[in-house]
């Protein structure tokens, strides 16, 4: 059983991550709204992919998750939706579902083809006219754009408006965004696009060092989230669900709805190596898994274990890429530095 490059040194930009669209049978579709920083992400699967879900954020904001339960119906999900606007923006999976129907992409109910679409959002409301959120025709556009090539990483689609870091102020906070990931062991591939709107520091999975987050007073520096607060420090007073960090895990592998849902719980691993504080009352930190079902699990390929593994790995990598690939914006008053230019002041 051997890894592909993709699961090398990810501290290491330079090197390709890869993306989720290396599972066969994924596409990604973004949309980035132009008129304030906002958008949607669209992670398909258009011949049905095996479903699975885990919330661990207390301020969730989500729509279908309880049919991904391993007692329930439904067995295969056509797409998930990832979007800001807050609950607002669970309007984009209607969008995303106009769009398969019309395709004849869903399940057959006699009376037409349903599409599953599971959704989660993020809050991105400080980011500009909070009138202006993900609606059905931002999801409609996402699915538009979506294709199996690697997509765009930092600020764009879900990601648009993301910010890290916001314990001690929105002021002093930094850009998040979207990221994505793959690693590939004995022919299986697990892949990860997460957007990163997190409470807490972003951190270097290899090194234990935060690269994006909080910063000090003066704006130039970062803070270090988790030692201020163990130093007592006292955080801004929070309004609960204008955080979290979304996203989704994908394999090639053949899962049952069970284990669908075990690896979702466990990619949640991934997101404790790389943020701290993670899964607070104030985030609604959601991740779901599908399976595309392309590669049987059968003699040498990795079981559970090693895709659990490969899950949590790939989470990690995609969220610290998500800050590495995001760019500073100002919106109004609200200048937001992104990871690359606190570094460069740093150099």
């Amino acid at each position: 059983m051997s890894a592909s490059p993709h699961s090398s040194r990810s501290s290491d930009l330079s090197l390709s991550a890869g993306a989720i669209t290396d599972v066969a049978g994924i596409e990604v579709g973004h949309f980035s709204d132009t008129r304030r920083p906002t958008g949607c992400t669209v992670i398909m699967a258009r011949d049905g992919a095996v479903g699975g879900v885990d919330v661990r954020g207390a301020a969730p904001g989500t729509r279908e998750t309880d049919l991904l339960a391993p007692g329930n119906l439904v067995q295969q999900v056509h797409a998930v939706m990832l979007a800001g606007g807050s609950a607002w923006g669970l309007a984009a999976a209607e969008g995303a579902m106009r769009w398969m129907e019309e395709r004849n992409i869903g399940m057959d109910v006699r009376f037409g083809t349903l599409p599953i679409v599971p959704a989660a959002v993020l809050f991105d409301l400080p980011m500009g006219d909070a009138r202006i959120r993900p609606d059905a025709a931002a999801g409609y556009a996402a699915c538009e754009a979506a294709s199996n090539a690697a997509p765009a990483e930092g600020n764009v689609g879900a990601g648009t408006g993301a910010l890290v870091g916001k314990l001690f102020g929105v002021h002093r906070a930094m850009k998040g965004g979207v990221g994505t990931a793959s690693v590939t062991v004995g022919g299986v591939t697990v892949g990860a696009l997460i957007a990163v709107n997190s409470l807490g520091d972003v951190i270097d999975h290899n090194t234990g060092q935060p690269v994006a987050g909080a910063r000090t007073e003066d704006g130039k520096a970062l803070l270090d989230t988790r030692r201020a607060l163990l130093r007592g420090e006292l955080p801004k007073p929070l309004l609960a669900g204008t955080n979290t960090t979304i996203g989704v895990i994908a394999t090639d592998a053949v899962l049952t709805k069970v284990q669908a849902n075990r690896l979702a719980t466990v990619a949640h691993d991934g997101l404790a190596r790389a943020i701290n504080p993670v899964h607070t009352m104030s985030d609604g930190d959601t991740l779901f898994a599908l399976a595309t079902g392309r590669v049987p699990l059968e003699g040498s390929a990795p079981g559970m274990t090693v895709l659990s593994t490969m899950a949590a790995e790939a989470v990690a990598i995609a969220t610290l890429r998500a800050v590495h690939a995001a760019r500073t914006v100002t919106v109004g008053e609200l200048h937001i530095p992104c990871a690359a230019d606190i570094a460069a002041q740093r150099a």
